[in-house]
């Protein structure tokens, strides 16, 4: 009996993921193709001060994850951080962001179907896109209908892939550097990062534009949160994970860089070709291309696999807090037997059906341009109302005083909100992010307007 009370929650679902499950699902939510592909592309634009960009990131990123953090050691009964904008923020706000979020996550699902399809093709040509989009979405469906445990334990194994990949690319790099390598380029040097060495080395707009780049390739970090509602041991869990993803994000992400922009200096880097590839070729690994594209399926499969299970909790959560009498939450908000609410993620798989169909009339490529283009802004508006919510939650009687607290809250806080906004507005200036920012404004507008009046009709009917 003892068991079950540790294991299962009031809802039905079950605290099945241990630790280090928690761990590899916030690296390999975060940890992606923004990486292994796009890294060559934001280090053109910037050279070495690339790592600025990424430290500077990566603190704020941090800072969120510990405001988030902290809401979730206060009630880690919570299966998603949407639950405390809703709870500090009241259900208008919450509503809002619970939608504003799910679609994001489907946005970013469907560029992650669409680039598995391009990396199933590197040695399928023939297979078209939308029967392999098909394949994968049922089976990882499958996988998060199941079990969470069996969720927690294939996002595991995939993010692993992906760290053992950073990984040879690092000791290769060490020892290329140590050695001083002959390449076509030159030698591996460290001395290749910082000679003639500009903070702005294509002008400040570059190194702006850099910024939307890198907070991409960060999104997902949140997932790890989102897991603590089925975490064997929450609070033990919230610290270490919070506290340990990010130092190890940091690190793959600078070890990686540093190590790329040693061997091959930046100039002569090929921004459209993973400079994974270039280092391993360099390094006499002629199956290179063949192994990277390999890492980015796992990748792209493991942030997928990501993206449906979070999106499941967060319909449910949507649906659960809505009216008893409405269809959601009479179908939607249901726990099935195996603890997993299976309604909720079935109907997020069905809504990614989208994609296959998209590429039945579009070019793929073009397919994951508009999708994964979509997803910036939202996340944005959804971190903004995450930190508004924790300065609610430090105002409320739950505040624990002795509790998971933010660092230097009142000096940290209102910064954090600050750089989400000017990162927001940086969008503006880089001419293939404007649509999406002004269609965010749209969104939160239009949306945001029908969701408060739909609010207000409802209070009225209660008070009538």
């Amino acid at each position: 009996m003892q068991k079950t009370q540790i294991t299962e929650n009031e809802d039905g679902t079950r605290r099945s993921l241990s630790n280090r499950n928690v761990q590899m699902i916030a690296i390999g939510g975060t940890i992606g193709t923004g990486l292994f592909l796009g890294s060559g592309t934001t280090i053109s634009k910037t050279g070495p001060s690339i790592l600025l960009v990424y430290l500077v990131l990566g603190i704020f990123f941090f800072l969120m994850m510990r405001a988030i953090g902290e809401m979730l050691y206060s009630d880690p009964s919570q299966h998603t951080f949407v639950a405390f904008i809703t709870k500090y923020l009241g259900p208008t706000v919450g509503h809002f962001t619970g939608w504003t979020y799910w679609l994001g996550m489907s946005f970013c699902a469907m560029a992650e179907i669409t680039a598995i399809s391009t990396y199933v093709q590197f040695w399928f040509p023939n297979i078209p896109a939308w029967i392999i989009q098909l394949t994968f979405l049922g089976v990882l469906a499958g996988v998060n209908l199941i079990a969470a445990k069996i969720f927690g334990e294939a996002e595991f194994w995939f993010a692993l892939i992906k760290i053992f990949a950073i990984l040879a690319l690092i000791v290769t790099g060490i020892f290329m550097i140590t050695s001083h390598s002959v390449t076509p380029v030159g030698h591996a040097s460290m001395q290749n990062i910082f000679h003639n060495f500009s903070m702005f080395p294509h002008g400040t707009l570059s190194f702006v534009s850099a910024f939307p780049m890198v907070f991409f390739a960060f999104q997902g970090i949140e997932f790890v949160s989102i897991t603590i509602g089925e975490a064997t041991t929450p609070h033990k869990i919230i610290k270490k994970a919070v506290n340990e993803t990010l130092l190890k994000i940091l690190v793959f992400y600078f070890g990686a860089l540093i190590v790329i922009m040693g061997i091959i200096p930046w100039t002569h880097l090929n921004a459209d070709s993973s400079p994974f590839v270039q280092v391993f070729k360099l390094a006499g690994f002629p199956a290179a291309a063949a192994l990277i594209n390999f890492v980015v399926l796992t990748s792209a499969s493991s942030s997928l696999n990501s993206f449906i299970f979070s999106a499941g909790r967060h319909l449910y959560q949507i649906a659960d807090e809505l009216q008893e009498d409405s269809w959601m939450h009479q179908h939607v908000a249901k726990i099935s037997k195996n603890g997993v609410p299976a309604a909720a993620i079935t109907l997020s798989a069905i809504f990614l059906l989208v994609t296959p169909l998209m590429s039945l009339t579009s070019a793929t490529s073009s397919v994951f341009t508009i999708v994964s283009g979509s997803s910036n802004d939202m996340y944005i508006i959804v971190y903004a109302l995450a930190m508004i919510a924790h300065r609610k939650y430090r105002e409320s009687n739950d505040f624990l005083e002795d509790g998971f607290k933010m660092p230097w809250y009142n000096f940290t806080s209102p910064l954090t909100i600050g750089f989400f906004a000017i990162i927001f507005i940086t969008l503006f200036f880089i001419p293939q992010d404007i649509i999406g920012a002004v269609g965010a404004i749209i969104w939160t507008v239009v949306f945001g307007g029908i969701t408060y009046l739909h609010q207000r009709s409802l209070v009225s009917v209660d008070i009538n």
